[in-house]
Formats: C-alpha cells, structure tokens, sequence
C-alpha cells in the first residue's frame, strides 16, 4: 500500500502536559543580522540582470565578488544598505526595482522582518559574461 501524500495526511494531535506554558509565552525567537544579510546577498545574487563584479589587486584579476549587503535591525524592522553590481545594457531601474521587492518579500516571508528602509548603491555595469570560448578553433 502507498502512503498518501504529506499534503493529504492529517495533522498530528500533540497533547503537551496541563504544565506547559501557552505558545504566546514558551519563548523567542532571535535571528542573527548575519542571517538576514546572507539572504539579502542570496536573493539578490539569484535576481536577473544582477552580476557580480571583478575583484582586482594590482591590476591581476583575482576573481570576482557578488551583492554587498549591511543589516541594521530593530525589533521586527530592518534598515538595509546594498551594493551590487548590475548587467549592461539593461534598465538598471527596472532591475533595482526588482531586487527591492524580492529583498522585502523573503525576509517577510523567511523571517518575519519588515523592511524600513533599503538604499541600493549600483556600483557598476558590466556586460553578461557568456559561456568562455574554447582556446583552441
């Protein structure tokens, strides 16, 4: 016989002790600034139109790097800071506007938190990199 699906199975009956505190008053939930910033990074990273850029020192590539992103958070409220990189030609506000309403729809959704505030700084274009050429034709 096939199990039903977990979407057709009924919700188990927990029976929690006449001891046990309400779940409004069991506890809290805390979520580091470091979460919330790698997934800002994430969706960003994941969003089309965005790239990242090359890293640099003295002149020798050194490979690339993605999104930027600083957490400010108070209570359930978030102050974003992002820098990213975006492809050309491409409507770069089109592309900011994106990014802004996946940024505030995740962390709603994952965590909870409401954005306040989210300053974009697009700190470069950059021409989609395609699959590499083979060196030999």
């Amino acid at each position: 016989m096939i199990p039903p699906a977990p979407a057709s199975r009924a919700a188990a009956a927990v029976a929690l002790p006449d001891w046990a505190p309400d779940a409004d008053e069991r506890g809290a939930l805390d979520i580091d600034p470091v979460v919330l910033r790698k997934i800002v990074e994430y969706v960003t990273d994941r969003t089309p139109g965005t790239l990242h850029r090359e890293r640099r020192v003295a002149g020798l590539d050194v490979g690339d790097a993605g999104p930027r992103a600083r957490i400010s958070a108070s209570g359930d409220s978030v102050d974003v800071r992002l820098e990213l990189t975006c492809a050309y030609p491409a409507p770069v506000r089109t592309t900011v506007a994106t990014v802004r309403e996946r940024i505030t729809d995740e962390l709603a959704r994952l965590t909870g938190y409401q954005v306040r505030s989210l300053a974009v700084t697009v700190s470069g274009l950059r021409p989609p990199v395609g699959p590499a050429r083979p060196r030999i034709q």
